[in-house]
């Protein structure tokens, strides 16, 4: 019998691709249409992007796409961020990160895991390939982007660093330098204390949509869109998806995260899209696209109900 295609799936010629990448997708196209390459995501992962950070574009994955909407223009999308730590003004943070030093990068994986110990991101895409994949995001204040990731599942990760038997959750960290980040600074009084702190279960983390991401737009990801490591898991609200990770521990009891401490009123600790149940200051019901402002109806899980719904069935 023939399974049942997911709405995100949509042929690769009605996405529109960035011009950085446009020759070497032709490239791969010809060798599909030759035989030589596979032509969609049953790629095996030798065929898969393998290289050091700085080597992009990576292989797009042509299971995971968007198929109502275009990309969201690259200027757009690394200019209009969220990131506390160095502005509350969304379109300021790209003018604030210029002291951030993201190389060189050290990862601490702990916890209740096999593999402990400090990883640097040569270690990471010495033992996964990435891939790049279109995703929707969608922010908790109701406006929302279609960004191309490049990154690898999180799945491959843990089955290299082998959570034990005992953990249930992933607990992930951000950086604390007061030195290079403004709103960090002793004084600073953004109304927030840092670092950054974020959580998924690992039932959420093994799925096949959880991303770790070190690029977009077929480069290396900017320091104000979380570089050099953040987390895309595209059926939550943004601000699940923890920037600039440092520390990755594995846990048996939940994890605190950083939103749902602050205001649990607010936000949830899985802060999943459900647009029929409203934030309390604003409906999320529909969302607003950078950057055209065009408005739009929000999908449940932010489209992604097919795949994740079952996570959350109790």
């Amino acid at each position: 019998m023939k399974s049942k295609q997911r709405s995100w799936i949509l042929p690769d010629r009605e996405i529109t691709a960035e011009d950085s990448y446009l020759d070497r997708r032709q490239v791969l196209k010809g060798l599909a249409l030759a035989g030589l390459l596979p032509a969609c995501s049953s790629a095996p992962s030798s065929l898969l992007f393998r290289a050091p950070l700085g080597s992009y574009p990576a292989l797009r994955n042509m299971a995971f796409q968007v198929n109502e909407r275009g990309l969201t223009d690259e200027i757009a999308a690394t200019s209009y961020n969220n990131f506390y730590e160095f502005s509350l003004k969304k379109d300021g943070v790209k003018d604030m990160v210029g002291d951030f030093v993201t190389n060189p990068w050290k990862v601490e994986i702990a916890g209740l895991v096999e593999k402990k110990g400090e990883a640097d991101l040569e270690d990471f895409f010495r033992h996964l390939p990435s891939e790049e994949r279109i995703y929707r995001f969608r922010c908790v204040e109701a406006w929302a982007m279609t960004v191309p990731w490049t990154g690898f599942p999180i799945k491959r990760f843990l089955d290299w660093v082998k959570p034990l038997t005992a953990a249930r959750y992933m607990r992930m960290l951000t950086f604390l330098r007061p030195e290079q980040a403004a709103n960090q600074a002793p004084g600073a009084n953004s109304g927030y204390s840092f670092p950054y702190y974020e959580a998924l279960s690992l039932e959420e983390a093994s799925n096949e949509l959880s991303l770790f991401a070190h690029g977009i737009y077929g480069k290396e990801l900017p320091r104000q869109n979380g570089a050099p490591l953040r987390l895309v898991v595209p059926w939550k609200y943004g601000l699940k998806n923890i920037k600039s990770i440092v520390r990755i521990e594995f846990t048996r009891e939940r994890p605190a995260t950083f939103w749902n401490d602050l205001k649990p009123q607010e936000y949830s600790w899985h802060s999943n899209v459900e647009p029929e149940v409203p934030h309390p200051r604003w409906s999320q019901a529909s969302e607003r696209l950078i950057p055209d402002g065009e408005r739009v109806d929000t999908l449940p899980y932010n489209g992604y109900a097919d795949h994740v719904a079952q996570l959350y069935a109790d």
